[in-house]
Parts: C-alpha cells; structure tokens; sequence
C-alpha cells in the first residue's frame, strides 16, 4: 500500500518497468508510489542496470531484521542521538547516500560521505566507520582513497594519533576547484586536436565548440567557488561594543 513498505510484488514490477527503460517517475506513477521511493529502491540494490527483484526483497529483509531488536522496545525507549530520532537519522543517511549515488559515486564511497556528513563532529575513524556501516575496514579505506581523490575528504591525526577522515566548509571548494583544473586539461587536448584533425572539418568544429563551452563555464565556476568562499566562508571581524567608549580624537 502506497506509504508503506515495498511488497515483493511491487519490486518485480519496477524490475520489469526497468527492463522495459521506463522512467523511475512512470514506474512510481504506475505503482502510486513517490519517485523518489523508487529511486533510493532501485540505487539500493544494484542500480538500474543490476536491480534483481528477489535479491531486493531479501536484502531488505535483512535489513529489517537487524533493525528489529531496537524498534522492538517501542516508540518511547527507540536509541536517541542528541535529542534526534536514529531511525530518522539512518533513513536521512539512506537518502543522502542514494542521492550520491545518483551523482555517480559508487555505493560504498556515497555511505561513507553520507556518514561523515551526518556526524556532528565532521570526523570519523576508520574504526568507527566500519562500525556503523557493519563493513570491513578494507572497504572504508578504500571509499575514502576515492573520496580523498576527489578532494571530497581529508586526513588528520588526533591525539590520539589515530588516522580520522574529515568533511569540512573547504572541502567543497577543493573539489570545485579540481574540477575545473580537470576541465582545463580536456580544453588544452581538445585545441590540440583542432589542429591535428584540421580546422574546419566537423571533427575539429566539434572539439573546438567544447573547448569554448567550458573555458567558459570552468571560468564561472572559479569566479563563483572563490566569491562563495570568501562571502560564506571568511569570518566576521568582531564587531566594537555599543558600549564601548569612542576612540580619541586624534584631530
């Protein structure tokens, strides 16, 4: 019923709207589900191109499964984490890591990022990311190389000397920066070939109109990213006291 959980009915549909190239929002339509019901679905369990019906309904079963022991407490005594309802937070990181998902990171590498972004203090071990993901140490190193090339995450010692993995206002703007450094590149390779394959054959017109679009978007991008940073991003001077009393007259 619409609201509620997938049946194993309703997943053999999306798999055969799936197969038949539907759209997520014709197959949420056609089962009177949200788009996004289906979207956080199918990216759940394979992607388009892998999503299985019955492997689906047994993985969220398993899911169901381990969560049962702390919802079996009852609404009142459900795990609290500053005031906030874990299952709220868990189905937020889901979402958040489906949307990533979306975005083209591989699902290990977007609950990763999606875990980071949900801490409160913006850090995490490789311990305790393995911890809450339930995944072994190995996968967590290697979501966050990929992360790390992406200039999406950092590293630091603590105190403690352990390794932890951060997400910060910075981060955001390496990428962006990143980006367009990696745009430069394919701009300088594509006028190359303007002249190896001859200007004016539809070969070199092609590269030249792509090296054109993004010099000029890669040019928006680094205008934009270093505006947003130094207006979002630069701390405030403090401001005098209103009752302070007025600097000397120097005149």
């Amino acid at each position: 019923m619409p609201g509620g959980r997938l049946t194993q009915q309703e997943r053999q549909q999306i798999a055969l709207g799936l197969a038949d190239s539907l759209p997520y929002a014709e197959i949420g339509r056609r089962l009177e589900r949200p788009t996004s019901t289906i979207t956080r679905e199918v990216m759940r369990n394979g992607g388009p191109t892998a999503y299985r019906a019955d492997l689906a309904h047994r993985a969220t079963e398993r899911r169901a499964h381990r969560r049962r022991p702390a919802s079996s407490r009852g609404p009142e005594s459900a795990p609290q984490l500053n005031g906030r309802d874990a299952d709220a937070v868990r189905d937020f990181e889901e979402m958040l890591t489906t949307i990533l998902m979306q975005s083209g990171l591989p699902r290990m590498t977007a609950r990763v990022m999606a875990s980071l972004y949900a801490t409160d203090a913006g850090s995490l071990t490789a311990s305790e990311l393995a911890q809450h993901l339930q995944v072994s140490p190995a996968s967590v190193s290697k979501a966050i190389t990929f992360l790390e090339s992406l200039d999406l995450v950092r590293r630091e010692r603590d105190e403690r000397r352990r390794e932890r993995y951060i997400v910060d206002d910075d981060l955001w703007y390496q990428s962006m920066i990143r980006s367009a450094r990696d745009n430069a590149k394919f701009v300088e390779a594509a006028r190359q070939g303007v002249t190896i394959l001859g200007p004016g054959t539809p070969a070199a017109t092609r590269l030249e109109n792509v090296a054109r679009f993004l010099d000029f978007v890669s040019e928006g991008i680094v205008r934009a990213a270093e505006q947003a940073r130094e207006v979002l991003y630069t701390r405030a001077e403090p401001t005098a006291s209103p009752t302070a009393p007025p600097p000397p007259d120097r005149g």
